[in-house]
């Protein structure tokens, strides 16, 4: 198969269920990597999985990674894309590789967990400032809830028409409640609601909990030095645009992971435990991919810096020549 199989889908999805499916039952033996150029249509990288359900008792729970990316020969005249092809000898080293089950550097041998993480949900606190300047008062005209406040779906025009009017008055109601708060900045929600309720009382309004959702949401900023906005419980509300996700491998605990990787970073975050595994019920979700470049990387020094600036010299001299080829 090509390379996409290994990795391709995020963790939960039909291509990595289907690898976790052949893991976690234990059916892969191994997947060889063969060279790229080996197929006239296509040069791509292409791999093959070997899988079985009689595994011999050494490879049980284990899964052998071969390289053969460099087991190659060049072709005397190229097919389209096919420019290398393997060797009867390459051919019995691979399955040699295979058949010795033994580590080197062509051959890695892995636990199937070793391919497998947690893909956890790393939440942080919303933080918003709230203020009824006329800006903000303007934005509130641009929500939804607010503008269906003068929309009727009633089919009698005159019936339409009524309720129409009766919405565009509330609206202007609301308008001009806000425009009786104070222009302060609060940092805290709690206390800005205390006013705005106060003011909607005194104006006898009443205002269904979408449009009173609109107008926090249009009156309000993210702000990191507000304070955390709470929900009725007491327990901070998450920031959706602050939400980000974590691959903890499977071997290592979940806790233990984000105590040394995310808290020193951030320190008010913390896990969604509401996402949870449809199989195993546990904190994130499990997802399995298998990189040959990650266990097969070999690390390349970069260049001297007199080597480069040798080659930009030399670059240099080629286009002056050039140019006074070009000059005469």
């Amino acid at each position: 198969m090509n390379g996409s199989p290994l990795f391709t889908g995020d963790a939960g999805s039909g291509e990595s269920e289907i690898r976790r499916w052949i893991l976690e039952n234990d059916w892969l033996e191994a997947i060889i990597a063969l060279p790229e150029q080996l197929f006239y249509n296509t040069g791509i990288a292409t791999y093959i999985w070997v899988l079985t359900n009689h595994k011999a008792p050494e490879r049980q729970g284990k899964v052998q990674l071969i390289n053969a990316s460099g087991f190659w020969i060049a072709m005397r005249k190229s097919l389209g894309d096919k420019r290398r092809e393997i060797s009867t000898e390459q051919i019995d080293q691979i399955t040699e590789l295979f058949q010795t089950f033994t580590a080197n550097e062509v051959s890695r041998i892995f636990d199937s967990t070793d391919f497998g993480d947690r893909k956890i949900t790393i939440e942080r606190p919303l933080r918003l400032n709230f203020q009824a300047s006329p800006e903000r008062i303007e934005r509130l005209k641009e929500q939804k809830a607010f503008i269906n406040l003068a929309v009727s779906k009633k089919k009698d025009q005159s019936i339409k028409d009524i309720e129409e009017q009766a919405g565009q008055a509330q609206q202007q109601l609301i308008l001009t409640m806000l425009q009786t708060l104070p222009d302060t900045v609060f940092k805290d929600r709690a206390d800005f609601e205390k006013v705005l309720k106060k003011a909607i009382k005194a104006k006898e309004l009443k205002i269904a909990a979408p449009v009173y959702t609109a107008i926090l949401t249009a009156l309000s900023e993210r702000d990191e030095t507000a304070e955390i906005c709470r929900d009725k419980n007491g327990d901070p509300e998450p920031d959706s645009e602050l939400r980000d996700t974590e691959n903890v491998p499977l071997q290592e605990d979940i806790q233990a992971y984000f105590e040394r990787e995310v808290k020193p970073h951030v320190s008010d975050a913390w896990i969604n435990i509401s996402i949870r595994d449809e199989k195993d019920g546990g904190i994130g979700k499990v997802g399995y991919e298998i990189n040959f470049n990650r266990y097969f990387y070999q690390y390349q020094p970069p260049r001297t810096l007199e080597a480069i600036e040798a080659d930009m010299k030399q670059v240099e001299a080629e286009i002056l020549e050039m140019l006074r080829e070009v000059a005469g």
